[in-house]
């Protein structure tokens, strides 16, 4: 197996394990599906039961599994990530294309607004104008905890605390 088919196969298995993570508030979370409560509770009787759980697992599961074997081959996985990606790239651009040509340009992509915003200007807490190795480090961390546990990291803010995700099991 090449190089490129091992790392494409990891990335796929990554994003197969993070879809069968349930967001239960939305906006909150990472690469798994944002779901509403809603979509869960296929009975209406406002909870979710393991049962209906397990149905939208296996139904997920269904989606990827395209030859219907039982089983997800590494072929399998990439076009499931690859499909993720596709979407995350419609939205992307969606979202940044401010002239409508349907590409996202330097310019749009250096003045792009919401949490990405001027990362140079958050990392530079004092607002000197240079960040320094604290502020780096400081910034290394904080990034890599909204990676782990949604925004802020295990406990932190309105999203990755105990409670706030639900992951299938």
């Amino acid at each position: 197996m090449t190089q490129t088919k091992i790392f494409a196969v990891i990335l796929a298995t990554a994003g197969a394990l993070a879809a069968t993570t349930v967001v239960a508030k939305p906006g909150c979370g990472g690469m798994g599906p944002k779901m509403q409560f809603e979509e869960l509770d296929t009975d209406g009787n406002g909870e979710i039961s393991k049962a209906e759980m397990e149905a939208h697992k296996a139904a997920r599961f269904a989606t990827s599994d395209s030859n219907g074997d039982g089983k997800l081959s590494a072929d399998e996985l990439v076009a499931q990530a690859q499909k993720h990606a596709a979407k995350r790239v419609e939205k992307m651009i969606s979202h940044l294309d401010k002239d409508g040509d349907g590409m996202v340009s330097q310019e749009e992509m250096a003045n792009r607004s919401g949490r990405h915003g001027d990362m140079f200007a958050r990392v530079d807490g004092d607002g000197n104008g240079a960040i320094s190795k604290e502020e780096f480090e400081q910034a290394k961390q904080h990034r890599g905890g909204k990676r782990r546990g949604g925004h802020g990291g295990p406990g932190g803010g309105d999203c990755g605390g105990p409670g706030d995700k639900m992951e299938q099991n």
